[in-house]
Formats: C-alpha cells, structure tokens, sequence
C-alpha cells in the first residue's frame, strides 16, 4: 500500500493497536510502522514520536466531534444537554481506540489516566474546543476555569468509561450526567459551565442558551 494511501487515523489505530497487544511502554515507533503498512522512514515523515502519534489521535478525535456538534447543534437545549451530548460523542469517536488507550493508561503507572491525557496540555486543548461546540466562551480567567472545570468532569468520566464494555455506554452516560451535576453544584450560583457568551449572562447548565440578539 503506498504511503500516500494510508491516512493518519489508520496510522492512530496502528499505534492503539500495537499497544492493546504488547502494553504502550513496549511498542515501538517501528511497530507502528509495520502495523501500519509504513517504512519507518515514511512513518517519520509525519511523527517524530510515540507521543505524536497519540496526540494526533486525540486531535482526529477533536475534528470528528466539531464536526459532528455543528451538523447536530440545536439552540433550543440547555449548556448542560449540549456540553453532555458532545462529550458522550467524543466518547463515541475514541471508542474503536478503547484497548489501546487502556494500555496507554495502565503503563502510565502512578500519573494514569492524567499523565495520558494531559500530555502537551492536551486534555485542556481538547476541552477548550467542546466548550466552544455548545457555544459557552473560553475567554478570558473565567474561561479558563471553564475548560479546567470541564477537564476534570471528563478525566473523572474516562475512569468509568474505559470499564463500560456495553454497547449503550449506559454507565458512562450515568458518571457524565453525574459529574456535571457535581461540577454545577461546585460552581454554586454562578457556575462557569452555565455562563455563555455574554458577560453579564450566568445561567446554569440546565437552563436553555439565551436567544440570539
């Protein structure tokens, strides 16, 4: 297969690949070379690192969200409905990955699941953009909040995600509903979830975006 066939995600599912086989610590650049149908020459031409590879899967996952939160963005639903379908889409695109980032996870030894996903501020990347999805700022202190405050309901959520073999994901969907509950009750009566693009405008995550001037 020629280099220029091969796409980036069948270079991503390679790596998660070789992990869920051989453990995160042990595969090499080239294993995923050769899962993926690559000379390594030609595999170094797009990652110079294992961590590469891994954070452009994580980036693959961010554009399938985007993608998918615009073609479904409704006005109508609540900061919190909104924040908790685009997450539990991104835990759709990263499921055909689930082996391999357990192995990514369990190899990280003592940092976990936050040495894997907060490597290169990933994870506060990934979360500034699903916040701008459902239409909530990220500017400014309070903004900043917001993405770490988001980061910590994922995090949190990823522990039991990575443990729900079911085919609706019902466990997951239960810890997501329920740490955006506690991230709400946290953030008291101005939560930094709730407040969208205005200001001076702090509604909580169950109650509908304000309607467009």
């Amino acid at each position: 297969m020629a280099q220029e066939t091969i796409a980036d995600s069948d270079i991503h599912a390679a790596a998660m690949q070789v992990a869920a086989g051989i453990g995160w610590r042990r595969t090499r650049l080239a294993d995923i070379a050769e899962e993926a149908g690559l000379t390594l020459a030609e595999l170094h031409a797009r990652y110079n690192s294992k961590e590469a590879v891994l954070d452009g899967l994580f980036r693959h996952v961010d554009r399938i969200v985007l993608e998918g939160a615009q073609k479904s963005a409704d006005e109508d639903t609540s900061y919190r409905d909104r924040l908790f379908d685009i997450l539990m889409q991104r835990f759709d695109a990263l499921n055909p990955y689930k082996d391999g980032i357990r192995a990514v996870v369990r190899d990280a030894g003592g940092g976990g699941i936050a040495e894997m996903l907060c490597g290169g501020c990933r994870l506060l990347r990934s979360m500034r953009w699903m916040l701008e999805a459902a239409g909530i700022s990220t500017a400014g202190w309070f903004g900043g909040l917001r993405v770490k405050g988001l980061a910590v309901v994922f995090a949190a959520t990823v522990q039991v995600w990575l443990r729900d073999d079911s085919e609706d994901m019902a466990k997951t969907m239960a810890a997501l509903d329920r740490n955006l509950k506690r991230a709400e009750q946290v953030a008291t009566m101005r939560s930094p979830f709730g407040r969208g693009r205005r200001a001076d405008d702090a509604p909580d995550l169950d109650a509908d975006p304000a309607p467009a001037t």
